[in-house]
């Protein structure tokens, strides 16, 4: 699910850039001026979200370190419950019985202090960077075609036909990923993805 908004972030910001470039210039458009905004707009959200993704993780790591704090310091047995339960999804504690609850409340009281501590892993960076290139890169299938074609209008016309063809295809991922009708999750993601878009551009890009 976060590579799939990661490709829809960057698909609506390159649409949203385009569309706007092409609103204002008409036949006009500067191919150079659109590449280079198309591709740093997107870059710059990479990086920005890449960031984000990051003090994610800090905050994750932190909170499940004052979760296991929490337990191991509860004045009573029924608190350290409590608190284990709060950080189970509701449909798994439904599942498990108060003695499987007792049982993890004792593992976790007794297992060692975590050593890893709230830094920040390889892992996290690496995940950071994956991010930031997706976002970028998204980008490429849209801007393609002003690097393929010499009709500035025909380029247009194609970068949104592959623009749809992307979110259909999100879309559709999404709808498996989710248990949804793939076919129509994927449409319903064009219609959105098609608003979101007239809505940036309506409002300034």
């Amino acid at each position: 699910m976060e590579r799939i908004s990661e490709t829809l972030f960057g698909l609506i910001m390159a649409l949203t850039f385009i569309c706007s470039l092409g609103v204002a210039t008409g036949a006009s458009v500067n191919v150079q001026t659109l590449l280079i905004g198309a591709l740093g707009c997107n870059l710059a959200w990479g990086i920005v979200d890449g960031g984000l993704y990051l003090l994610a993780r800090i905050n994750d790591r932190g909170d499940k370190l004052l979760t296991l704090r929490a337990i191991r310091q509860a004045p009573n047995p029924e608190t350290a419950r409590r608190v284990i339960a709060n950080a189970l999804s509701p449909e798994l504690v439904a599942l498990l019985p108060p003695d499987q609850i007792d049982l993890m409340r004792q593992k976790l009281q007794q297992s060692p202090e975590p050593s890893g501590g709230r830094g920040l892993t390889t892992r996290d960076w690496t995940g950071a960077l994956g991010i930031c290139l997706l976002s970028f890169l998204s980008t490429f299938p849209v801007v393609i075609p002003f690097l393929l074609l010499s009709d500035a209008r025909l380029a247009l016309r194609v970068s949104y036909a592959i623009a749809i063809v992307m979110l259909f295809g999100c879309g559709y991922v999404f709808g498996v990923r989710s248990g949804l009708r793939p076919w129509a999750a994927g449409l319903a993601m064009v219609a959105v993805g098609s608003a979101l878009v007239g809505v940036a551009v309506a409002l300034g890009g």
